[in-house]
């Protein structure tokens, strides 16, 4: 499938829109998100979100909020309840997938939108390569990278890819993590691989040491 777009898409983007002042878009995280996911929105950008957080469903909670943490700007106090409504990773995405139902029903004409999500693989044939991936970006905790893999088995390797660069693109924002060109020459060819648009891998390019 081809891109709607040159940016990042489903989870891996309202991700990103969680930096360090999200909270000035809402008082708890829902309507946080619900801020992102306006109206004008293209269905497809919605069931990506949706997509992916139903393939989240499928890992234990606990790796849900560890991979949530990884890729955002959020703190642990994020899962405590309190002014961010949120219990856990599993109770997040499950608020996802309502906050995504209800833009459906209000925005397309079955409630439900197009059978598919433009612009997403589940890249099956690159699991190795993604796999070695994570394995190659050791500046991101061993736990989370070992959440990464669980994502990569469990899920999709796209997934998992996109997560990836959310992980690395926080790290380099927080702790000043630096990549080779020749290791994002490679992150570049499995974003190609997996058709994603010019500013997906182009997160992390910052990151590029220039030494």
């Amino acid at each position: 499938m081809h891109r709607t777009d040159e940016f990042d898409f489903g989870l891996t983007w309202l991700m990103s829109q969680f930096h360090e002042d999200w909270s000035h878009n809402g008082p708890t995280a829902r309507a946080a998100a619900e801020y992102h996911l306006w109206d004008e929105l293209a269905p497809s950008a919605v069931l990506a979100v949706r997509h992916d957080a139903r393939l989240l469903l499928r890992l234990p909670s606990t790796t849900i909020e560890a991979l949530w943490l990884a890729g955002t700007a959020t703190r642990p106090a994020f899962f405590s309840g309190g002014p961010t409504g949120v219990t856990s990773g599993a109770q997040w995405m499950e608020t996802l997938i309502a906050l995504c139902d209800a833009w459906l029903a209000r925005n397309t004409a079955d409630g439900v939108g197009p059978p598919d999500v433009p612009g997403t693989t589940d890249g099956e044939e690159l699991a190795d390569a993604v796999l070695a991936e994570i394995a190659a970006a050791r500046f991101v905790p061993d736990e989370v990278r070992r959440d990464l893999a669980e994502c990569l088995r469990h899920c999709t390797p796209d997934l998992a890819f996109r997560l990836l660069l959310r992980a690395m693109a926080e790290s380099g924002t927080g702790h000043g993590a630096a990549v080779s060109p020749e290791h994002y020459a490679r992150l570049e060819e499995l974003g190609s691989a997996l058709h994603y648009g010019e500013y997906v891998v182009d997160a992390v390019k910052f990151m590029v040491d220039q030494g």
